[in-house]
């Protein structure tokens, strides 16, 4: 899995970013981006209309991540409690969100999470 370190900025002209070639498509396991969202970190890497700040949450028991935000959705895994999981999108009952820094991405019910500090 790639750090932070290791990504590729764009070219800039005149200081500001600039499109120079067809953008890249992410796994949607691996990065927190998906068509309208992403992750602050990956601004100027990956082309959608909003970035996001995380809010980091504590996982509690019986958290999972799902591919959708649905309950009957595709199980991606079972969430470790205790663990972090930082929380990019809140829509209903579900946040979209990465486990920790470089973990999996996907959707758990909000009641599951709880807000750190």
């Amino acid at each position: 899995m790639a750090t932070e370190d290791s990504y590729t900025r764009p070219p800039r002209i005149d200081g500001l970013l600039a499109m120079t070639g067809p953008s890249v498509t992410a796994d949607p396991g691996c990065l927190p981006v998906r068509g309208d969202l992403a992750h602050i970190r990956l601004a100027g890497l990956y082309f959608v209309p909003h970035y996001a700040v995380p809010m980091p949450h504590v996982v509690l028991d019986g958290a999972v991540l799902r591919a959708m935000s649905r309950a009957d959705a595709e199980t991606i895994r079972e969430l470790p409690a205790g663990e972090t999981f930082n929380v990019l999108d809140v829509a209903g009952n579900w946040a979209w969100g990465q486990l920790g820094e470089q973990g999996q991405v996907g959707y758990v019910a909000l009641d599951t999470l709880e807000a750190q500090g």
